[in-house]
């Protein structure tokens, strides 16, 4: 129990996670929103710049959390023999990890609250949602994120290759699935080919819900985010090695 706790706790001293979930995503509100400020535009169906970019960056935070921070922490703990040792503790293996998923679920939520304070204090962020469905849409994102940072976990075999793999697949899928630019400037040709990505249903879904959709006109997104977090799981549960 007591390597489980100080392990939990190493991820939140963790300054490279703690950066890209809490930190960086606020400079990307401030830079943009100093630059385009928070004015209703026809192009953004009649919302600011910082009304679509909150829910995005919250996406962009999901895919940082599930494919980096988790990733490397779980490749990372691999390689030095910390998940041997917690194995053979008392505790079953399953509470472990999700002890490791709780952690990282309360700094992925925690990063999205300081987007949504910083938004409304500095901006006057405008929500036309349901708070308990965007609620619902944050925790099927994560989980579905979570469960392909396992699956990387569980199929790279080192610390080092799996920060490098998860980078590749992280910083351009954040950059071409809306996470940071808004899809309605992207060219056509982008938008279409971010369809094939992970985080751009992601990043329509918890946009949709902030204004107000219902679950009804995103059962796409629902379906593929569900099929990722089934999938993942049971992949991963396969395939997880602890040392």
């Amino acid at each position: 129990m007591a390597d489980c706790c100080i392990q939990s706790i190493d991820r939140l001293r963790d300054a490279y996670g703690a950066f890209f979930t809490l930190i960086f995503p606020l400079m990307m509100l401030f830079l943009f929103g100093s630059i385009y400020g928070n004015e209703p535009s026809p192009y953004l169906g009649g919302y600011g710049s910082v009304d679509v970019s909150v829910p995005a960056y919250t996406a962009m935070i999901i895919a940082t959390a599930g494919l980096l921070s988790l990733t490397i922490q779980i490749s990372m703990y691999r390689e030095k023999g910390v998940l041997r040792r917690l194995k053979a503790t008392p505790l079953r293996p399953q509470t472990i990890l999700t002890a490791q998923v709780i952690v990282i679920f309360l700094m992925t939520a925690l990063g999205m609250a300081l987007l949504v304070i910083a938004g409304k204090i500095v901006y006057g962020l405008r929500f036309d949602g349901n708070p308990f469905d965007v609620l619902a849409g944050f925790v099927l994102s994560s989980l579905s994120f979570f469960a392909l940072g396992f699956v990387l976990a569980s199929l790279i075999p080192t610390a080092r290759t799996a920060q490098i793999v998860a980078m590749m697949l992280t910083y351009p899928m954040i950059f071409l699935s809306g996470a940071t630019i808004p899809l309605e400037i992207l060219p056509e040709t982008i938008r279409h080919y971010a369809q094939i990505l992970p985080l751009t249903h992601v990043v329509t879904l918890l946009r949709g819900l902030w204004i107000g959709d219902g679950w009804v006109e995103h059962l796409t997104e629902v379906v593929i985010l569900a099929a990722i977090l089934v999938t993942g799981v049971i992949v991963s549960a396969k395939t997880f090695r602890w040392e």
